[in-house]
């Protein structure tokens, strides 16, 4: 296609982003113009400047776009053979405008708030160069028209993040940990660039709207390579996604510069969520790879969940609660609700931006009056009332937004989890004694977030409809049993959370240790990292 507001757009915003990561980050103590200002700050003010001026263009895109038919430029297309060709260029459609206006956002706010984070750091400006770096890689894999030009800027990601990781190389832990993504980051890179040769060879062609329209057409299973694909794009969601049990690594790298943590968790460790969503044509006929990736989904949602309540550190806490939220995204992708997960994505992202950047302040919060709860366990009919009103407003929720389950059953499983935390928003005012007010509120709110709920869900179904492919709906054993389990694991949490306290002492203390050092699944893992790849490797790469 000829170049369009909305596909220029979309290809300045990361090359906005290159171009001013291109300038030179002096270390320490050069000067500009003889007057002996720092270089540091100007690196700062450039890159501050560009992620806002990316931000500006990815809303050009996306008003341009208006959610309207995919378009593409090609800028430069290299043969090879059977395999199609690799091309550098720019794929617009619904899920791209989204992700592009919302990593932009994310990267321009984190850039602002790292010039006062870092000022007076000797690497300034080669924090802030890095920065910039690993802003236009991911804005590069987002708008990419082609799966090879994704995979290299997928890889190019996570290594311009590596250099963020270990800007404090004096801390045994941060290296530690970069060094566990560093290993968990190559086989995902390998993973992903075996499945985009194994679909081009298949389908002869890497470039996105080719693959898209080619599967448009397919029915039944698909071929044995792309089925091998659609399972190594999987393990490298899973990766990216930091699941268990490969989580370790997001965990302890707390101690890198913030800035770094809100840009991760805000926006980089979602690449795997929308790779499985980029990729929907393949995965929507994948069958059991889709299910292995609900199934680790819900294993990480559960584990992380109850890791967290354990923690006392509050970015620690965080990390955790990242781990969870990636686990619950991924069950949606597998349960072929991209919309949702596309939904979820954009409501971690800004959530988890601003409580990294603002978890300085958080002590405060924990300091602030509380409301005076009882300490008692709620009694059994606060649990009936709790949810049976929450069920009555998931209902009446999903009827006023004409959701059907019988298209997708798997709404049935997203609508019982909504209906679970509307129960602990009413459960929390029921075992107040006498405030019936709060209970009126408690009601508003839950009704609210019922309704905000599948309201949203059905404008990113048809904001987004035309992107993606859905999966065909399955009502076998295996789903069902799938979809009570996932019911299950979320109304054990909340009974646990509640219950924690009524424990006998012994089992209470053993379980909160055990949890409070997430089951020591991490230390296994990094000592067979130890044994396979030595961290002075990466460690020494990185200095």
């Amino acid at each position: 296609m000829s170049l369009t507001v909305a596909t220029g757009a979309a290809l300045a915003a990361p090359l906005i982003l290159w171009l001013a990561a291109s300038l030179p980050a002096r270390q320490v103590s050069a000067t500009i113009g003889g007057q002996g200002r720092p270089w540091g700050p100007t690196m700062a003010r450039a890159g501050s400047a560009a992620a806002w001026m990316a931000f500006a263009f990815a809303l050009v895109a996306l008003f341009s776009h208006a959610f309207g038919p995919a378009q593409s430029l090609t800028l430069l297309s290299i043969p090879l053979g059977p395999a199609g060709a690799f091309a550098l260029g720019v794929y617009v459609d619904d899920v791209t405008v989204i992700m592009l206006a919302l990593v932009s956002l994310v990267g321009a706010v984190v850039s602002t708030y790292a010039r006062n984070y870092i000022a007076g750091e000797a690497r300034e400006a080669y924090f802030h160069k890095w920065l910039m770096m690993t802003l236009a890689s991911i804005l590069t894999l987002l708008v990419a028209s082609n799966l090879l030009m994704f995979s290299l800027a997928w890889m190019a990601t996570s290594l311009c993040l590596h250099r963020l990781l270990v800007f404090y190389p004096e801390r045994p832990t941060a290296v530690m940990a970069a060094h566990k993504k560093f290993v968990f980051s190559r086989i995902g890179d390998a993973s992903l660039l075996i499945a985009s040769l194994l679909i081009g060879f298949t389908l002869h062609t890497m470039d996105f709207a080719e693959i898209f329209s080619v599967m448009s057409a397919m029915e039944g299973p698909l071929p044995a390579t792309l089925q091998a694909a659609a399972w190594l794009i999987v393990l490298a969601a899973v990766l990216k996604c930091a699941q268990f049990p490969f989580h370790g690594w997001i965990i302890q790298v707390m101690e890198a510069p913030t800035p770094v943590s809100a840009l991760l968790h805000a926006g980089i460790v979602n690449a795997g969520a929308f790779l499985i969503i980029r990729m929907s044509p393949i995965m929507s006929l994948s069958g059991p790879a889709l299910d292995a990736l609900a199934i680790v989904g819900l294993v990480t949602l559960a584990v992380a969940s109850l890791v967290m309540l354990t923690q006392t550190s509050i970015k620690v806490s965080l990390a955790w609660s990242t781990s969870a939220q990636m686990g619950f995204m991924l069950l949606e992708a597998g349960l072929g609700l991209y919309s949702l997960a596309l939904l979820h994505l954009v409501a971690h992202s800004l959530y988890k931006a601003h409580a990294f950047l603002s978890s300085g302040s958080s002590v405060d919060g924990f300091r602030a009056p509380a409301l005076p709860f009882n300490k008692a366990a709620p009694q059994a009919w606060h649990w009936l009332v709790a949810f049976q009103g929450a069920l009555l407003l998931a209902i009446l929720g999903g009827l006023a937004f004409g959701i059907d389950p019988a298209e997708q059953p798997a709404l049935i499983v997203t609508g019982a989890i909504v209906a679970v935390a509307t129960a602990q928003l009413l459960l929390q005012a029921l075992v107040l004694e006498d405030n019936a007010k709060l209970l009126i509120r408690a009601t508003a709110l839950g009704a609210f977030v019922c309704f905000a709920y599948f309201g949203l869900h059905a404008a990113f179904e048809h904001a987004i409809a035309d992107s993606v492919r859905a999966v065909a709906p399955g009502m076998d054993a295996f789903h069902i049993g799938l979809s009570l389990a996932v019911v299950g694991v979320f109304v054990a949490l909340i009974v646990l959370q509640h219950g924690f306290d009524s424990l006998p002492t012994r089992l209470r203390q053993a379980m909160h240790v055990h949890l409070y050092n997430g089951l020591y699944v991490d230390v296994l893992v990094t000592r067979l990292i130890n044994r396979a790849w030595p961290v002075r490797a990466t460690a020494a790469a990185a200095a």
